[in-house]
């Protein structure tokens, strides 16, 4: 056999391996962490998504909002005093709009990542082995609705939009009160998390071929690739900060939280 033969074969075969990695580090604490991290936080939705005390003028809690239904949703707590879902809905308000930002959340890539390891274990890690037989990534059902983030992405805006509406009108209704800032932080920083997605660093210019012909657009570009850098640690931080806001905006409607800065 020549030289040439013997590495081509060799090319050809795999490392057998009997263990799952090598790797030596404590390579498992991310995908745990992980798992706790957003059980936790689908624990706490599904249980604000039941809860009726959503709203306490002016502050209205960021699950339930924008709140919809006529007959669930208090005068003051409707968007402009729209309410499009008459008497006849009595289900809570919040799940006609929750899958707007847990699709945008879930189909985000950070959030792929983060619960592809931590919940499917595929790949748990990086150089670790997953226990799964196949892998057809994101091509079949249902991985492959997974395309519709960017469709997602639209309907983020406007709910990020909305929540920062809720936060002006916190602001002028009580301009003193903590829960106002608490609502003003998470209102900016969920608006900074969705400027920071990959399909808004596209859409801002990523079928350009000259930026000098489109310096408004190259400008946001800019922008929004400076944010994208952070998308991980905004994806986060807004994932914490609207859970707060959420529960304590909910503290308060049930009164355990009742002082004069309230």
């Amino acid at each position: 056999m020549t030289q040439t033969t013997a590495e081509s074969t060799a090319r050809r075969q795999r490392a057998q391996i009997k263990e799952r990695t090598l790797r030596t580090d404590q390579w498992w604490r991310y995908p745990l962490v992980t798992f706790i991290i957003f059980m936790a936080f689908l624990i706490y939705a599904t249980w604000a998504i039941f809860d009726k005390s959503f709203f306490v003028s002016p502050y209205h809690a960021p699950f339930a909002s924008p709140c919809l239904a006529q007959a669930t949703c208090p005068e003051e707590a409707r968007l402009f005093g729209f309410a499009p879902f008459g008497d006849w809905y009595t289900l809570p308000p919040g799940l006609l709009i929750l899958g707007l930002p847990a699709g945008f959340r879930f189909t985000c890539y950070y959030y792929r990542k983060a619960y592809y390891r931590g919940f499917w274990l595929s790949p748990p890690a990086c150089a670790v082995g997953e226990p799964h037989r196949r892998y057809t990534g994101e091509s079949r059902f249902p991985l492959i609705l997974q395309n519709i983030h960017r469709y997602f992405f639209y309907a983020a805006i406007v709910i990020g939009l909305i929540l920062a509406i809720d936060a002006v009108k916190a602001l002028i209704g009580k301009p003193d009160g903590l829960g106002t800032w608490i609502l003003i932080i998470n209102a900016v920083f969920i608006n900074l998390y969705t400027l920071s997605c990959h399909s808004c660093r596209h859409i801002t210019a990523g079928r350009l071929n000259h930026f000098s012909r489109h310096p408004v657009r190259y400008r946001a570009w800019g922008f929004v690739s400076k944010l994208n850098a952070k998308h991980q640690e905004l994806a986060l931080i807004s994932m914490f900060t609207v859970m707060g806001a959420d529960l304590y905006v909910r503290l308060v409607a049930k009164g355990i939280i009742n002082f004069p800065f309230a």
